[in-house]
């Protein structure tokens, strides 16, 4: 019986972290915490084979372990939609730099996991079996957690008891979440055939009578609080900040923290609000092969099997470049593009590697200019090294943006601009909570809050002054990343009914009076408004930036 009781023990640990967490109503937690306790004791005592119901109930340890790290990562929140999704499209390498940085919580979880599976191993091997009186009170014991649990279920959340068991109840909010990532990536694998015969027909309302370049570069993880040119108090931007033909747009919230959705969201026309559309219709690769231009889609990025590479590859060159995966590559390789490329023509998409975890991998050692810097595990006590190292990371994005436009001023007689927005934001101990990354299934201000900016040759704005003047004053334009698309159509000049000019920030109607959204985590447009579930520490980090909710 020792087994068993370890086995339902060892499963309860996330189950209460999350009562202690998730600050649920009473009636809600003692439901959350009986319903599991009497399903994970009426499984142990299915057979007399314990050993053999420990590893049966492996799914259940899995699904306890992940929730064990994401809540030492997070603090809060159950393993979400996007969890899985992100196990689908991260690289191998990703995966083992976060986890060499989190192994107090993945060592916590061996602690706990493996000497059970040991030891029901053990009990496997030695055909010891569980006493059919213990089994009984397993039994009864677990039928009466059971009930109760529901009862309290049905008499004290009866008007929520949808909610609660798909969003709160441990391990079915999971499974649920399971459930949901494999009907996106399901959807993700059918694109080509439901996107088939989808065509943008744009039509250019004016055209250069010469060469013309536009390039849009991808950040990471590159969140506006940690920008010089933000309003940062530490030089991270020291080549840009120096620019006077730059203009910021300071007020761009993402429409999702997780790259595998945000990343296809700016490269598609579809509203936040119309996420089911985003399967149907192609990006800004497909759109500028309509209207002509020769289109690249160079990466710093892996291949990741997600949404993000079905969008790129509509492109008609796409290149991944190789190790060390630094950013100033994407620039080499332009540039080679360029020497070769006939056409007159041309778009870029520069996907880079930004300040993705590791920060400390992401740019070279001449960089540091904050130390230390060390590669360090992620906890509390090492938040100066992890910061350092974060916003070493900016100053070598601050470096590659430089080098784009210092290599489109290289070219003589050829309209270019560039428009530069980061995916998503981070998370670096900030405030009280101490949060870290992104990709939580609760937002913060950081993960939100996202850099962008915007320049154009002097070509460029002689033909369109106009579109250059909007963009000034624009700066404070309520927009989200759902811009993106719209922004480079409109630089390039094309009309077409999937074309929203007002979301434009190169134009001078912009809508402002427009409502902000973000996705959830089952992909639903949430009002970026004072009822978004914030607290009052995060609405005022929002109010510090500028940004009314």
């Amino acid at each position: 019986m020792q087994l068993s009781v370890m086995f339902v023990a060892s499963l309860m640990i996330p189950v209460l972290i999350l009562t202690y967490t998730e600050h649920n109503p009473l009636w809600t937690s003692i439901a959350c915490v009986m319903i599991p306790l009497g399903g994970y004791t009426l499984f142990a005592a299915l057979t007399c084979h314990s050993g053999w119901m420990v590893w049966l109930g492996f799914p259940f340890i899995f699904l306890s372990a992940f929730q064990i790290v994401l809540s030492y990562l997070f603090g809060n929140s159950v393993v979400a939609a996007d969890m899985f999704l992100n196990l689908r499209t991260t690289n191998p390498g990703e995966a083992t730099e976060l986890l060499a940085n989190i192994y107090p919580a993945v060592i916590g979880v061996m602690l706990v996991y493996i000497p059970l599976q040991w030891l029901a191993t053990t009990h496997i091997r030695r055909r010891v079996l569980l006493r059919s009186q213990a089994r009984m009170k397993m039994v009864v014991t677990g039928a009466v957690c059971f009930i109760l649990g529901c009862l309290v279920l049905v008499c004290g959340c009866n008007r929520s008891i949808k909610h609660v068991v798909r969003d709160e109840l441990f391990p079915v909010n999971v499974i649920y979440n399971m459930g949901v990532a494999l009907s996106e990536s399901n959807k993700i694998s059918n694109f080509h055939t439901t996107a088939k015969n989808f065509k943008y027909n744009p039509q250019r309302h004016s055209s250069a009578q010469c060469r013309e370049v536009y390039v849009l570069v991808i950040g990471e993880a590159s969140r506006a609080a940690s920008w010089q040119m933000f309003g940062y108090e530490r030089e991270t931007n020291p080549l840009l900040s120096r620019r006077e033909d730059l203009v910021l747009f300071k007020n761009v919230i993402t429409q999702s923290n997780t790259t595998h959705k945000s990343v296809p969201m700016m490269l598609s026309s579809v509203h936040t609000s119309q996420h089911r559309e985003l399967y149907h219709r192609k990006g800004i690769p497909a759109l500028f092969n309509e209207a002509g231009f020769t289109t690249y889609f160079i990466s710093n990025q892996s291949p990741q099997g997600a949404m993000i590479d079905n969008l790129a590859h509509d492109a008609l060159h796409v290149e991944y470049v190789g190790p060390p995966h630094l950013d100033v590559q994407l620039v080499e390789a332009m540039r080679k593009a360029l020497k070769e490329e006939k056409s007159d023509k041309i778009l870029f998409i520069l996907h880079s590697y930004g300040s993705h975890f590791s920060y400390h991998q992401r740019y070279p050692r001449e960089f540091a200019r904050f130390v230390p810097d060390d590669d360090v595990a992620v906890t509390r006590k090492n938040i100066e090294m992890i910061r350092n190292a974060y916003d070493n990371s900016i100053r070598y994005t601050d470096y590659f943006l430089n080098e784009v436009i210092s290599t489109l001023e290289e070219l003589d007689g050829v309209s270019t601009a560039m428009y530069y927005c980061a995916d998503h934001g981070e998370d670096l101990f900030d405030g009280t909570k101490k949060r870290f990354l992104h990709a939580s299934p609760t937002v913060t201000y950081h993960q939100l809050h996202v850099a962008s900016l915007a320049w154009f040759s002097p070509i460029y704005k002689g033909l369109y002054a106009h579109k250059v003047e909007a963009a000034r004053g624009n700066t404070m334009a309520p927009a989200t990343t759902y811009s993106v698309f719209h922004t480079m159509a409109d630089m390039a000049d094309m009309r077409s009914p999937y074309i929203m000019r007002d979301a434009s920030l190169l134009n001078p109607y912009f809508d402002y009076g427009a409502a902000r959204y973000y996705l959830d985590d089952h992909n639903r447009a949430v009002k970026l408004d004072r009822n978004i579930g914030i607290d009052s520490e995060e609405r005022k980090f929002f109010i510090e930036h500028g940004i009314e909710l």
